[in-house]
């Protein structure tokens, strides 16, 4: 079987981990991965431990869905104990410099009142030493910025963190990755490797490229028994589907979620990869649906379910470009994407609203994004406008229509839209379950409550489809496809309000011979 031409099933899947915990921006990202070390995943370790069946219970109860409880069977605490103990040895560092910015802030809160501020870079702590410029906004409000770039060439940076964990897609709802560190287990190939690691991509390509067990054994450094696990996912047929390609005209698919993958003869374009790998299924799209080749894969924004790692790194070596938005440049709550995906090993181009990336037979530009981030200071996020086999797309992501004039700029620069893709979770999660670990002043629940992670509502969905003249929208599926559940934690059901908001919008579309649909699964537009 060594040198016997293989391909990786269809049913592989891949977790990338952070010290076992699920990899995405801001456990990645060395300033915001810190934060969350410290005062997120650590505490939750050490509540877990003080009480395992709380959090067994906790993470099992319908209506504490999406909570941080880990869901670790009792008798594996020790497990648990042990990484703990492990993350406050090895991380040290890591955990002191988090306890360093939130000192570094409240000494420039109590020091900082509009005048010099070079006096206080000897009282910051040593930790953040060449790490960070302090700076007044034109409101005299002093700010901390982080030199991101310099702090991945420092010690903050640490790769020995990440790993993966191969294994099989079951079609049993994974926990929840938010909360939930994923330990070792006899059924799970673990390679201790970071994810820039060229074995890895020589691995995702033989979903498509035949490969041989001993050009992967030597690719990613396995050892005997590591090879032996190997082996069984691999097989000597390729799982492509057929029609992955098309031969005339334009074509979108719609793979779930905020996945849109939109083809040409000429190219391929995939927004916010999340696939299911589950080949079984009849119900969605899969891996094996995707082209062989991907010129462009666009994000819209940072969050875990638009940025997916899991789906990222079996693309990579069959991606042109991995389009990103551009971030504020060291504020602490918006980390560089581009960054962290060069980082990993992935080609990135790195745009600005209006700027245009071409591709065989069209372009791409990005266009603005408002909204969905507890009113954050967050600027890496954009939507975006398609052009391809003669058809305008407009990709609205969980943008809001919370200022419909920005959209009739949008229309004036770029004409008018043909379709419409537009998220409409309105009653998102609120500030702190997502930003909690960044937040250096407590917040109140109130407060918290008042800004959320949401997206337009049917007024605001109106009103963009209004500015943008579209005669087709399609709203995304918010996460409701069950395979998505580890990712996603959400619930609906026919009295939601946000299901009962996308029927109202609905309804509009209909009065006004729009063309609509609430996504679900799998669609396909061909012309």
């Amino acid at each position: 079987m060594a040198e016997q031409p293989l391909f990786l099933r269809s049913k592989v899947i891949v977790e990338p981990l952070v010290d076992r915990f699920f990899a995405w921006p801001y456990t990645i990202a060395p300033v915001q991965a810190a934060m969350n070390l410290a005062f997120l995943q650590v505490p939750l370790l050490e509540s877990y431990l003080q009480n395992p069946q709380v959090h067994v219970a906790a993470s099992n109860n319908p209506e504490l869905r999406g909570g941080y409880f880990i869901n670790i069977a009792a008798e594996r605490a020790d497990e648990v104990r042990d990484l703990l103990a492990t993350i406050k040895r090895d991380r040290a560092p890591m955990l002191r410099f988090a306890e360093a910015i939130a000192s570094g802030q409240e000494t420039l809160r109590a020091n900082a009142t509009g005048f010099d501020l070079t006096p206080l870079y000897p009282k910051m702590p040593a930790e953040l030493a060449g790490l960070i410029e302090l700076a007044y906004d034109t409101d005299n409000q002093a700010q901390m910025r982080f030199m991101e770039p310099v702090v991945y060439k420092s010690d903050v940076y640490q790769e020995a963190r990440q790993s993966v964990q191969l294994s099989f897609e079951t079609g049993i709802e994974r926990p929840f990755i938010l909360s939930t560190p994923r330990l070792p287990s006899p059924d799970v190939l673990e390679l201790d490797i970071p994810f820039r690691h060229a074995g890895l991509e020589e691995l995702f390509k033989s979903r498509v490229t035949a490969t041989t067990l001993s050009h992967l054994r030597e690719a990613l450094e396995l050892n005997d028994a590591q090879a032996r696990q190997l082996s069984g996912m691999l097989t000597d047929r390729p799982s492509g589907a057929e029609d992955r390609h098309i031969e005339g005209g334009g074509r979108i698919r719609y793979f779930g979620h905020a996945c849109l993958v939109m083809q040409t003869p000429e190219a391929a374009i995939v927004t916010d990869p999340f696939i299911s790998a589950d080949s079984t299924a009849t119900d969605r799209y899969t891996l094996d649906d995707l082209p062989d080749y991907i010129d462009l894969v666009l994000i819209t924004h940072g969050h875990q379910d638009h940025i997916v790692l899991e789906t990222l790194l079996q693309l990579r070596g069959r991606v042109g470009a991995i389009v990103v938005p551009r971030s504020s440049r060291g504020n602490l709550c918006d980390p560089s994407m581009a960054l962290m995906l060069r980082a990993q090993g992935f080609p990135v181009i790195e745009v600005d609203d209006f700027d245009e990336v071409p591709f065989p037979g069209g372009k791409v530009t990005a266009t603005p994004f408002l909204g969905e981030h507890c009113d954050l200071d967050i600027r890496a996020k954009s939507t975006y406008w398609v052009e391809l086999a003669g058809k305008k797309l407009f990709v609205g992501a969980d943008s809001s229509g919370i200022e419909p004039s920005l959209y009739r700029y949008i229309k004036n620069h770029l004409g008018t839209a043909d379709i419409a893709f537009l998220g409409m979770e309105c009653d998102g999660a609120p500030l702190t379950w997502l930003y909690q670990a960044l937040l250096t002043v407590p917040v109140t629940k109130k407060m918290s409550n008042s800004r959320k992670l949401s997206g337009s509502n049917a007024e605001q969905a109106a009103a963009i489809m209004t500015e943008l003249g579209a005669t087709e929208a399609y709203v995304y599926a918010m996460g409701e496809e069950p395979w998505l559940g580890h990712v996603m934690a959400t619930t609906y059901h026919e009295d939601t309000y946000q299901i009962k908001q996308i029927e109202e919008f609905m309804t509009w579309c209909k009065e006004r011979n729009i063309k609509a649909g609430h996504l679900y699964g799998q669609q396909e537009w061909r012309w």
